[in-house]
């Protein structure tokens, strides 16, 4: 069946999420926590997953009380495949249903390609592209079987990056994850799309967030250096002048789950502020 024409929806309609259950991953903090609240505030319940179980819960209660929403916080960790299988089960027992799935656990090393040690690239792969993986399977195997009102679908959006376009020195496991993501995001899109599963990618610039804030906290020497000359340079090459923040990157979130992008799957949409014009 395709996906239906909204052309004769209101836009307030078309921009809504109410009563919608969306599974956000990496939900306690920064850019997922962002988009948490952005989903809330159009009508979506929410079931947040991390590994910050105190984050988390303390997060899932603030939404629900700013927003008037259901909550729903699971401890999860991406690498593993039965927590992630166990997150899709709990929404929909919970919820009842699940209609939006966001991949954004994820972490950003930077190390030297020479000292980069094999179990740190397998860290980084096991949850930036191995967890995105997963994360959208279990959350295909659920969209696609027709809920009580007869109807199969949903959106599932994988958070990529800007190195997910191109390589930078001192990031080869992670440009290498988010170039894996952005395939990934496009062979899904052609496999769930027959099930009316959408399936869209961001690709964010430099945000500014807790988990960046904390790792130039621990940084130290070349590795700090390193983060603040990127980050200049970052803020001083882009057309818009600043790097984003994390609602930045949440806004476009609800663009990609909600009806606007109805007629949109497979594509990686960049944040980047202009970075990546040539």
């Amino acid at each position: 069946m395709p996906i239906a024409d909204v052309s004769d929806q209101p836009l307030a309609r078309l921009t809504s999420l109410k009563d919608r259950v969306a599974v956000v991953t990496g939900a306690a903090k920064g850019i997922g926590l962002a988009v948490c609240r952005r989903f809330a505030e159009a009508g979506a319940h929410i079931v947040l997953a991390d590994i910050d179980k105190l984050e988390m819960d303390r997060a899932a209660a603030a939404i629900t009380k700013d927003f008037n929403v259901r909550t729903e916080s699971v401890l999860t960790d991406v690498t593993d495949e039965k927590a992630l299988t166990a997150l899709a089960d709990t929404a929909v027992r919970v919820m009842g249903r699940l209609d939006i799935w966001v991949n954004n656990a994820g972490i950003f090393p930077g190390r030297s390609t020479l000292d980069l040690t094999v179990d740190e690239w397998d860290n980084v792969q096991a949850i930036n592209l191995r967890g995105t993986f997963i994360g959208s399977r279990e959350a295909a195997r659920r969209m696609s079987v027709p809920g009580k009102d007869g109807v199969k679908g949903g959106v599932i959006i994988n958070m990529a990056s800007v190195a997910g376009f191109r390589g930078r020195p001192g990031l080869a496991a992670y440009s290498s994850s988010k170039h894996g993501v952005i395939g990934l995001t496009k062979s899904l899109a052609l496999e769930f799309g027959p099930a009316n599963i959408r399936v869209l990618g961001i690709a964010p610039t430099g945000v500014l967030t807790p988990g960046v804030t904390s790792r130039m906290m621990v940084a130290a020497g070349e590795e700090m250096d390193r983060i603040k000359s990127m980050e200049q340079q970052m803020a001083k090459s882009v057309p818009l002048g600043r790097l984003g923040v994390a609602d930045d990157v949440a806004r476009v979130a609800v663009f990609c789950a909600s009806d606007m992008s109805m007629l949109m799957t497979g594509a990686t949409i960049p944040v980047d502020a202009g970075a990546m014009l040539p």
